[in-house]
């Protein structure tokens, strides 16, 4: 895959990410609804059967509960299982197994089994998919300790930070979208000026041991007058703000955390303290959101440095709507941003 190759998307930075990793560690499997035969729901694992296996590639029934429990037990055994979840909403009915087991099972056995096991799948509204079919999980898992939790918003990072949390010891939660699994060199919008120097691809240099690590953040767009600090899909729509502020005169700084647990807090407090503003973008519902949390430790750590309060911008409080229109205002989309923007930077 060159640098150039603008076909190279979201979905096959983690296929590559999975198939490359898998040739590497013989210990490593994926199991999951329709991943197998179907090539998966969104075509994210095609091929992937024809070249391990069906022992490797594992289709299961409709059972979230009963593959997550049966992965937790693969990875105590020694594995290194990656669980599809066709949707994050669908882990909801295997709350048990994902959050009350794993992520505690080597503090709770004195360190005698750990559980090396990466949870993934399609996370977020956006899609028409109804209520029950659109939860944004980040705020009720990152509240557990013992796990990690990955939100990659490009195809490049999408490929990096997979491949760090198949290898990682701990159990990883990572937070893909749907939305966005089909965006190639230039994003929904023109937005490879931004990132990684115009690489959303691994360039040729990078070989298979590419790797993105957790708890490091990417300061996608450089900036003086305020910071925004955000993580997966919504980057997409903070760069779409910073875009349009950009003709304002107003030069917003976008910080992309790639991981909400670890949590790269200094480069947030170092952009803090040099533009003196902060807007915090997360696509959970505001009450007890990831968004609280990390306004409450810019509060904390950089209090003395702000001019202005943080402001959050969340999904609105409400069950995602099925209806397009009513569903894209409850986003926190590109107009929410600029106009939280020019409110704390006094330019409302």
């Amino acid at each position: 895959m060159t640098q150039t190759d603008r076909k190279y998307q979201y979905r096959q930075g983690l296929r590559e990410a999975m198939v490359e990793e898998m040739h590497r560690d013989d210990r490593v499997f994926l199991m999951g609804e329709e991943v197998a035969y179907y090539n998966g729901a969104y075509k994210v694992t095609e091929g992937m059967l024809d070249t391990f296996g069906p022992r490797r590639v594992v289709d299961t029934p409709i059972s979230e509960t009963g593959f997550s429990g049966l992965g937790i037990g693969a990875a105590m055994y020694g594995l290194r299982p990656i669980i599809e979840f066709m949707s994050w909403s669908f882990c909801l009915v295997a709350a048990d197994q994902i959050i009350n087991n794993a992520p505690k099972m080597l503090y709770m056995s004195g360190g005698q089994f750990g559980v090396p096991i990466v949870f993934r799948g399609n996370n977020g509204a956006g899609g028409q998919l109804g209520s029950t079919h659109s939860w944004c999980v980040e705020s009720l898992w990152a509240h557990v300790p013992g796990l990690k939790m990955v939100l990659p918003a490009t195809p490049r990072d999408a490929k990096g930070l997979l491949k760090t949390a198949i290898r990682d010891p701990d159990p990883v939660f990572f937070l893909e979208s749907e939305r966005i699994l089909g965006i190639g060199a230039h994003g929904d919008k023109d937005f490879s000026r931004y990132l990684q120097g115009g690489r959303w691809a691994p360039p040729e240099d990078e070989d298979e041991d590419f790797l993105v690590p957790f708890g490091k953040a990417n300061v996608v767009k450089s900036g003086d007058d305020c910071t925004i600090v955000t993580a997966g899909r919504p980057l997409h729509f903070a760069l779409e703000a910073a875009e349009q502020l950009e003709k304002e005169q107003i030069d917003v700084e976008v910080i992309d955390l790639r991981t909400y647990r670890p949590l790269d807090l200094e480069t947030i407090l170092e952009s803090v303290r040099k533009t003196n503003y902060c807007i915090v973008v997360d696509q959970s519902w505001p009450f007890a959101s990831v968004a609280s949390e990390i306004a409450a430790q810019v509060y904390e750590h950089a209090l003395d440095d702000l001019d202005n309060k943080v402001i959050r911008v969340n999904n609105d409080d409400v069950p995602a709507p099925y209806n397009r229109q009513l569903e894209q205002e409850m986003l926190p989309h590109a107009r929410k941003i600029i106009e939280a923007v020019r409110s704390v930077t006094y330019n409302a």
